[in-house]
């Protein structure tokens, strides 16, 4: 074991008497356990390093090594001592608890302090034979992000703060040993405080429970860091596609104070990289087990207050009807120009889910209005050779000459849903089917020889974007249209899409480049391959059809990564943690943009559906997590979330030191998106779509 010599617990008298003595008690115990020590063989482990740095208030900090004397004594584990007297005095605690060692550090001011803490623990591994994993932040080496976001392109050692990651955790995979070694912060997690800047040493305005965690490469060793409060390096990264000089946050502690920290360390055994990313998800979620958020917004309430977007932002005075769901400020929400039909401005499923709904609340003006847009994009919204106009600037006078296989997919896809429901109405479209038909062909026609798609092309086929990531979304569109047309060259083509996505996605853990505003490891990437591998399996039966469920299940936990076990702290002032955000539940969009948001269509249901075929109920359960986590931010009067209009949900969302462009932790961008936010919601709050769609 890689902390074999760290040494065994002691369940303590000490612990006892710390409870019930003041501290003036306790630096007495400490003193009388250090010179018993004293007279004992100082043992110093190998695998295991610390450093302590003080700043005096206008100076620059101090920092000072540890080396850790084993206390042969019922009490602590280790003391962490330095050559040099200092105004802190720090015990550790070693608890073994099977394939993990639970740390609990003591830290004891006897004078008033600024401190960051930091520890470095070596694995048995070569930094080079390693594989690096911060779920919802750090995939593999970040090699599929540009050199401007964190990435081996930049340093082989990063440590970030807490809050940056879906769990705060770091492990390291080593590929030749089948070995991975993590860390885990534990934690009720539930102060943060405002600095007065984002780099080089901060003093704390208050107290923080945030700290930090990742990977060094310490002379060759791949090695676990981590320490408190946070600190980044060796860059911080602070807007889309923006790194500034390192951070480290210093916290105050008063003379007689006392603070404990506790982390764990796992050393386990894993097949591969995907085996550890569901080894870890699964530790995570035990650890921090998630419950749902209590809230007051029933699905027919949620589906009241978002049916006013359908409202505010329809467009009726141009070619193409739409509803302005891109570019919006979130201050007014005022409609602009912009008609899209996939991707961010989802303007087709939108029209199908109003639709939908107007029918069911008897809500004329809905009808009217979707079926506007369905007619208006059948007269004038194809190319010439028969894609969609995906996304068209009216004032501006710009189409999109450059199609997206994604963007095209989704048109697809809502379209579909769209004649599926007018077919069960007894209305048909012969001229839709003929267009949605056509459109399927040509993504046959497009679709390269190993099954993938290539991410953007024009209209005669040129390809402009040469890279896979986004392949998994042409897979839901061609098995329905599978289903809809009983055209078995749809499902072939489908069944081939998803035989890459197996042997260079899946099998690889390898995904990528799926968003459209970003070229990197992303969440979309995985959860549109488990949702691909979803929509086989429906449709296939036996040995076939199971394979489909496992190929589902392994992207399924990959995309999990992305999602909050933990509920990350907000300062006063901060307006999310003014409205009582809890982060659980919410994703991660992607390396490069490091907010989250409500992004998760019918991935809810992909996981409710795989809980039931491996009686999993960690799926299940983070389903209503989402579920009820989701629908928290929803803004009406009375309850506005800094939004300007009732039912446009905010889409980037700053829960960390990162912003897209403005405001930073704790607010939006001031520019969003919330055509695609309003249809991933309604199809969270309309489960079992696809099962309905292709049983």
């Amino acid at each position: 074991m890689f902390l074999r010599n760290i040494g065994d617990c002691y369940h303590s008298n000490l612990l006892f008497l710390i409870r019930i003595m003041n501290v003036k008690k306790v630096f007495l115990i400490i003193a009388l356990l250090t010179s018993i020590s004293a007279l004992r063989a100082i043992e110093y482990n190998q695998n295991v390093s610390a450093i302590i740095s003080l700043k005096t208030p206008g100076n620059y900090a101090k920092s000072y090594l540890l080396t850790l004397k084993e206390l042969n004594a019922n009490g602590f584990n280790y003391l962490l001592e330095s050559d040099n007297p200092l105004p802190v005095t720090l015990f550790q605690n070693v608890e073994n608890k099977g394939e993990t060692k639970r740390i609990t550090l003591y830290i004891f001011a006897s004078e008033d302090i600024y401190f960051n803490y930091g520890e470095l623990v070596k694995t048995g591994s070569y930094h080079e034979d390693c594989l690096f994993f911060m779920p919802g932040f750090w995939y593999h080496k970040n090699l599929h992000s540009p050199k401007e976001a964190p990435s081996f392109h930049t340093s082989d050692s990063w440590v970030v703060r807490e809050d940056r990651l879906s769990t705060p955790l770091t492990s390291i995979f080593d590929h030749k040993k089948n070995k991975q070694y993590s860390v885990i912060r534990i934690d009720s997690f539930k102060s943060e405080a405002l600095t007065s800047h984002k780099e080089g040493e901060v003093i704390l305005s208050g107290k923080t429970s945030i700290g930090y965690t990742g990977f060094e490469n310490n002379n060759g060793i791949a090695t676990l860091s981590f320490g408190y409060p946070y600190k980044e390096a060796p860059k911080t990264y602070i807007r889309k596609l923006t790194l500034a000089p390192s951070v480290t946050a210093f916290q105050f502690l008063g003379k007689g104070e006392s603070l404990k920290l506790v982390w764990e360390i796992r050393e386990n055994n894993v097949a591969n990289f995907s085996d550890c990313v569901k080894s870890v998800w699964q530790y995570s979620y035990d650890i921090y087990k998630p419950k749902p958020v209590e809230t007051i917004y029933t699905t027919d309430k949620m589906k009241e207050v978002l049916s006013n977007f359908f409202v505010e932002s329809f467009v009726d005075d141009e070619l193409t009807k739409f509803y302005s769901g891109v570019e919006l400020q979130t201050n007014d929400c005022k409609k602009r120009d912009v008609a899209e039909v996939g991707f961010v401005g989802r303007t087709l499923l939108n029209a199908f889910n109003a639709l939908e709904y107007g029918e069911d609340r008897h809500r004329k003006s809905l009808i009217f209005n979707a079926n506007s847009i369905f007619d208006s994009y059948m007269k004038y919204g194809f190319s010439d050779a028969g894609f969609f106009n995906e996304v068209i600037h009216y004032q501006r006078n710009f189409v999109d000459s450059v199609h997206s296989i994604r963007r095209q997919s989704e048109g697809a896809y809502a379209v579909l849903y769209y004649l599926d429901y007018e077919k069960r109405h007894g209305r048909r479209h012969l001229d839709w089917e003929k267009r949605i038909k056509n459109m399927l062909d040509m993504f046959i026609k497009i679709q390269k020889s190993n099954g993938s798609f290539p991410r953007k092309f024009k209209d005669d086929f040129t390809i402009i974007d040469d890279s896979e990531g986004s392949t998994a979304s042409a897979t839901l569109p061609l098995v329905m249209g599978y289903r809809y047309f009983n055209e078995k060259r749809y499902l072939e083509a489908a069944k081939q899409s998803v035989k890459y996505l197996e042997t260079d996605i899946i099998s690889k853990s390898d995904y990528f480049s799926s968003t459209l505003d970003a070229n990197c490891e992303d969440k979309e990437a995985s959860l549109y391959a488990s949702t691909a591998a979803y929509y086989l399996a429906l449709v296939t039966k036996g040995k076939e059809k199971m394979h489909y469920a496992d190929l589902a299940k392994d992207a399924a936990y990959f995309a999990l990564s992305w999602y909050y076990t933990w509920d990350v702290p907000f300062a006063k002032g901060q307006m999310l943690g003014d409205v009582g955000l809890k982060t659980r539940g919410w994703g991660n969009v992607s390396v490069e943009n490091n907010h989250i948001d409500v992004f998760v269509f019918d991935f809810a249901d992909v996981l409710r559906w795989l809980s039931k075929m491996y009686n999993e109920p960690r799926f299940s359960d983070f389903a209503e997590v989402i579920n009820t986590s989701m629908r928290q931010l929803l803004p009406y009067e009375g309850h506005m979330c800094n939004m300007g209009k009732p039912g446009f949900y905010p889409e980037v969302v700053q829960h960390t030191n990162w912003d897209y462009g403005k405001n930073g932790k704790g607010y939006y961008n001031d520019v969003f998106a919330p055509g695609w936010v309003v249809a991933s919601l309604w199809e969270l709050l309309t489960p079992e779509r696809a099962e309905k769609f292709l049983k």
